[in-house]
């Protein structure tokens, strides 16, 4: 059995999206984050009925700015992982430069069919991407003023 056997099987499409929601700040971490579950799809191989299982092994987030992110799992919330807004994570990207940046993820799964004896891989890897994800990322200035605005509407800043 190879993974051309299977070429009708196909995993569905990830989940794509990030924290804080389409938004990054220069030089901060962006929260990337991608869902992706096992799938058993039934069908016929080679005139067989078989169940093909779809698990997924590795994310691997193209950034939009020329980088490439790879993980074991899609990421987690800040909020999931006891983290404030802005900390790294295993799936966070800093972008260098102010822009829009266009995200994809592309979940690798491994394979595995069962004619009705039980799970046997099949060597190699099948892929499901999805894209479509923008990333507005913003710079951030701050300056140490004498009073709030709403102290001083008429402050610097305000």
């Amino acid at each position: 059995m190879t993974l051309a056997d299977l070429a009708s099987f196909r995993p569905a499409a990830p989940t794509l999206g990030g924290e804080p929601a389409g938004f990054g700040v220069v030089g901060m971490p962006t929260n990337l984050l991608a869902s992706a579950s096992e799938e058993r799809i039934p069908g016929t191989v080679l005139g067989w009925d078989v169940t093909v299982r779809f698990v997924p092994t590795a994310y691997v987030f193209d950034n939009g700015d020329g980088t490439t992110t790879r993980a074991d799992t899609g990421g987690s919330a800040w909020a999931s992982l006891g983290q404030g807004q802005f900390t790294p994570t295993a799936t966070s990207h800093a972008y260098g430069a102010r822009g829009t940046y266009a995200v994809s993820v592309t979940v690798e799964y491994a394979a595995s069919v069962d004619f009705g004896t039980g799970w046997r891989p099949v060597p190699g890897v099948v892929r499901a991407q999805v894209g479509g994800y923008g990333v507005r990322v913003v710079e951030v200035r701050t300056a140490l003023v004498d009073r709030t605005c709403a102290e001083d509407p008429t402050g610097p800043g305000c």
